[in-house]
């Protein structure tokens, strides 16, 4: 039976995922999967990237356990692509390699002062507050009122982080420093600005709703936003998705507010056009639109302002370049066909994939990372013809390759290790578990 080396850089969703398709898929190989993994912990966005008040979501986890567990992958952790291992060395060991590095910078947004202190990329605070190991343990939470670029599910994310009051995450998973910056912040108002209209948000309703169950925090919404055009409602009328939304944001409008001690502004048609200030940010200056009649908004000259001292800029992920990989600046990520890395040529460079976000850019669920990864490794069967040769394929060898670099990796047993801290961590203290964030710290746990 031929043998199939595989390599996978990256063991987040997409990479796991990937791994699991091909083992459950492919009967005539024998396969070996080997996931590469920069961070010494694995599960990548649903571990950095979901929200702590998340449970729901974060049950992603378990059917990605599952297939760790299953004995036919291994795992090295806390090893980074292009330092501790190069692609030469991936073409000496296997016979392919997939790479789903994701994407977790924040997408550039081109306004003026956009640079000012105080002004955040959302991907950045969102890292802070799950505890990534490679970002600042501390976060400066000094603004009473504060702004919130974007309609998506990140933008909602750190609305609601924002607005809701620290002792009401502490059932979950959130690190302390991440709890004691939150507890001490002085937020009073959380504004959210869009530049189009309630009927064609980006975020999901259940990301919607979870707003609306924040305690002691209203939910302000203005009647001049919901003037719907004909596209509008048409999109409700047809759309469930839309028409939940839009009952939701209804029944809201509906709410008696004025007692709570914190607000959230949700700012439909709202275009931002500057970050005011001179030292600092000190207000947000911004575009009214209207409908354009085809579910687009024009501009209507109308500017107003808003005062604030902090702003979070969720305008999407962009992907990071790889050494020796093609990278496509403008888009965020690797040049490919259905996962087949293309080069500067166009031509495809064999042997290299790419699945999830890296491939395709930061769009869809966590779960569509699925059918990517079925394209992919549907790819990566049918090029056996052009798979590398490796001069040493056996598994040892790629051990001995990390040892000898003085690599201090981490496997699936120091994640178990790592997992079964964190949680002894949190039964200490009466919560479900507590991140280890220091990098340091989580190898010690996990080799110990």
């Amino acid at each position: 039976m031929t043998k199939l080396r595989l390599a996978i850089v990256g063991a987040g969703p997409a990479g796991i995922y990937a791994a699991d398709i091909l083992l459950k898929a492919e009967k005539q190989f024998d396969v070996s999967i080997d996931l590469f993994e920069q961070l010494p912990a694995p599960y990548g966005l649903v571990r950095y990237g979901v929200a702590p008040d998340h449970p729901r979501i974060k049950g992603i986890v378990n059917a990605l356990r599952d297939v760790l567990d299953s004995g036919q992958i291994r795992l090295f952790g806390n090893v980074l692509f292009g330092r501790d291992i190069t692609l030469d060395d991936l073409k000496k060991h296997y016979n392919a390699v997939i790479f789903s590095t994701g994407s977790i910078k924040d997408a550039p947004l081109v306004i003026p002062g956009v640079d000012l202190p105080g002004s955040y990329g959302a991907a950045d605070f969102v890292s802070w507050y799950d505890g990534h190991p490679d970002f600042p343990r501390e976060w400066p939470l000094d603004a009473s009122s504060v702004a919130v670029i974007g309609n998506g599910n990140v933008a909602l994310d750190v609305a609601r982080m924002l607005a809701k009051h620290a002792d009401n995450l502490l059932p979950t998973e959130i690190p302390d420093n991440v709890y004691q910056g939150l507890k001490n912040s002085p937020v009073t108002d959380v504004h959210v600005f869009g530049r189009r209209g309630p009927a064609q948000v980006k975020f999901s309703p259940l990301e919607l709703r979870e707003l609306g169950e924040l305690e002691d925090v209203d939910m302000i919404l203005y009647d001049e936003d919901f003037d719907y055009d004909e596209a509008s409602k048409a999109a409700i009328a047809s759309n469930k998705q839309v028409f939940v939304i839009d009952k939701v944001l209804t029944q809201w409008r509906a709410r008696e507010t004025g007692t709570a001690s914190r607000r959230l502004h949700l700012h439909f048609h709202a275009k931002p056009l500057e970050i005011v200030g001179t030292d600092r940010v000190e207000a947000i200056r911004y575009e009214r639109t209207e409908p354009d009649g085809a579910g687009g908004t024009r501009g209507t000259g109308e500017i107003r302002e808003i005062p604030i001292q902090a702003l979070y800029r969720a305008v999407g992920y962009f992907g990071s370049p790889l050494d020796g990989i093609p990278f496509d600046e403008k888009r965020g990520v690797i040049p490919n066909r259905e996962g087949q890395v293309i080069d500067d040529n166009d031509e495809q460079m064999y042997g290299i994939y790419a699945t999830g976000w890296i491939k395709r850019g930061p769009v869809g669920l966590i779960g569509h990372t699925k059918s990517d990864a079925m394209e992919t490794i549907k790819h990566v069967l049918n090029d056996q013809a052009n798979w590398w040769a490796p001069a040493h394929p056996d598994e040892e060898s790629v051990v001995e390759l990390l040892r000898s670099r003085g690599v201090e990796f981490t496997n699936l047993d120091g994640w178990h290790n790592l997992d079964q801290h964190e949680l002894g961590l949190g039964e200490a203290v009466g919560r479900t578990r507590v991140k280890v964030v220091e990098r340091d710290e989580m190898v010690r746990v996990s080799n110990v």
